[in-house]
């Protein structure tokens, strides 16, 4: 079966945990570099890596990588990929892209020459002079570093954070490809007992208990490759069934999250109910300063923060009162993301491990304590 190279873009900090669920489903010639994961898969491994990636933000066919320092290399290189092999006459391709540290700078002039020379291969390829661009959507992205520039396919379409449970959120949202980095750096398994104390749209113990009960998080969704003509369709559906032949419907795992905005409890119910987790998670109205977890218990929360709510002081008010919380009431282990820099100044204690991740364009750290 014929195999093709393969990037998922991810957050930097979680490049590790998404490289796990791309091994999983059978995907060859693993590589971590920062912010993203190469590798090597037929189309099963496209629409498996799409199902299962947990923390990835998509998967890309890296179609051609070659050295380009002016526009004239840029345009041979795209025309030299046999476009029409991959798309039929009528399809639309939006062009996106990015360079950085690179002769050709200009992102915009970039991507006039990429969809350029794709225009005129597609002409050359199908025998055609109309290209009506009003059939099936096809994502075409390149990416120019250091002069070297690769072009790619998207087989996502929106990215994988987006998991279709989420209709609606609350204010700053944590990404559910980092909520579920989290719950991997938490060791989730089946029978895990966590909570949060400021569940907000209850995004992280969604994301842990669909790690517990080994849920595809793209179940779902659909994914702009299935319609591309040049994979077989079938394999989607194999592999969609596979996956809820996988799930763990009976695991023991029980999440509670805890807001003191009643909108908030309302709205993280209805997403995991929408997730397919409503039996194994379960949410209230409380103040945290009323907190008083079981010593089994792992707490995983994405507390208030200055930058990210606009209120530092009142954030750092509330991680002294959480860090009162858990002082007074020890539990397994506490994972706490945060965008403060003083946090465990706040908190009132150091953390035993820090783990660097970014919170959209927010550097945070998670602090574990156990």
């Amino acid at each position: 079966m014929l195999e093709y190279d393969l990037i998922a873009p991810c957050y930097f900090g979680v490049e590790r945990a998404a490289a796990f669920d791309l091994q999983r489903t059978g995907a060859r010639d693993v590589a971590i570099t920062d912010g993203r994961v190469a590798f090597r898969g037929g189309a099963e491994v496209i629409a498996a890596a799409n199902l299962w990636s947990r923390c990835a933000e998509r998967v890309l066919i890296l179609l051609k990588a070659f050295p380009v320092a002016t526009f004239d290399e840029l345009f041979d290189g795209v025309s030299a990929i046999p476009w029409e092999e991959l798309m039929p006459a009528n399809a639309a391709f939006p062009v996106k892209g990015s360079s950085l540290s690179s002769t050709l700078s200009s992102v915009p002039a970039c991507q006039s020459i990429v969809k350029k020379a794709v225009v005129e291969r597609l002409r050359r390829g199908h025998h055609v002079q109309a290209l009506p661009e009003d059939g099936a959507l096809y994502k075409l992205r390149f990416s120019i570093r250091k002069n070297v520039a690769e072009i790619m396919l998207d087989t996502s379409g929106e990215g994988l954070h987006k998991r279709g449970y989420r209709k609606n959120s609350m204010e700053a949202p944590i990404k559910e490809t980092l909520a579920a980095a989290i719950a991997d750096l938490g060791r989730v398994y089946p029978d895990t007992q966590a909570q949060d104390p400021f569940c907000g749209s209850g995004t992280l113990l969604i994301e842990a208990a669909m790690k517990a009960m080994n849920l595809a998080p793209g179940l779902r969704r659909h994914f702009i490759a299935e319609h591309y003509a040049f994979l077989p369709g079938k394999v989607w559906a194999e592999q969609r069934e596979k996956a809820l032949d996988e799930a763990r419907r009976d695991a023991a795992f029980e999440g509670v999250g805890f807001d003191i905005d009643p909108a908030a409890v309302a709205l993280a119910a209805a997403n995991a109910k929408l997730a397919g987790v409503d039996s194994h998670c379960r949410f209230f109205t409380a103040d945290v300063q009323k907190y008083a977890p079981a010593p089994g218990v792992k707490v995983f929360t994405n507390p208030p923060y200055g930058e990210r709510l606009g209120d530092a002081e009142d954030a750092a008010r509330l991680a002294g009162v959480l860090g009162e919380r858990l002082t007074e009431c020890p539990v397994r282990g506490a994972y706490i993301i945060s965008g403060d820099a003083d946090f465990e100044r706040h908190f009132g204690r150091p953390a035993k491990r820090r783990r660097k991740l970014y919170n959209g364009m927010i550097p945070c750290q998670v602090y574990m304590y156990f």
